[in-house]
């Protein structure tokens, strides 16, 4: 009988073990998931005030967006890269004829700047479309806008009118009618 007591004694201290050592190993889990998932937070990295744009840029792109923002702002604003396809991108970064004005075109390293973060965050050219060089005629900006009655002939100043902004690149911030 002091066998089976001793036995019974045992097997408890051993689930007992099994246990504590069950949810030490859990709470290593738990704590690491936590350590890990804030060291690899965008949102960490990039703090909410920084530029409104649609997507988070990671650090790797933001110098190129800052060029990007800087050269292109000069004239007119600077538009997401999400609005138009890659290759529409990749013409105007080339072509020194930019919508009818002579333009000094970007010189490396800040042209490879500038196409890392624009063909990253730009979108893809399906095979058999044609490629747009205005806001109307780009089926993501037309995406971007759904039910938005666009004026015609459709002017970048325009998106100030919705998205007060857009000067500033934020184009997350829309005027009151629109925050529905």
């Amino acid at each position: 009988m002091a066998s089976l007591l001793k036995h019974k004694s045992s097997h408890k201290k051993l689930k007992r073990q099994l246990l504590i050592v069950m949810l030490i190993i859990f709470g290593w889990s738990v704590a690491i998931g936590f350590i890990l998932g804030l060291a690899t937070s965008t949102q960490a990295a990039n703090p909410s005030s920084s530029v409104g744009t649609v997507d988070v840029v990671p650090a790797q792109y933001q110098l190129g967006q800052e060029l990007y923002r800087e050269n292109c702002s000069s004239c007119h604003i600077a538009l997401p890269p999400a609005v138009f396809p890659t290759q529409t991108w990749k013409n105007l970064l080339e072509d020194s004829q930019h919508y009818g004005t002579q333009i000094k075109p970007l010189v490396n390293p800040q042209r490879i700047l500038v196409w890392n973060y624009i063909s990253t965050f730009s979108r893809v050219q399906l095979q058999d479309e044609e490629t747009p060089y205005r806001l109307n005629r780009s089926r993501y900006f037309r995406a971007l806008h759904p039910g938005v009655e666009l004026p015609n002939p459709l002017k970048m100043d325009s998106c100030v009118s919705c998205h007060h902004g857009a000067n500033d690149y934020n184009f997350r911030s829309l005027t009151p009618e629109w925050e529905k």
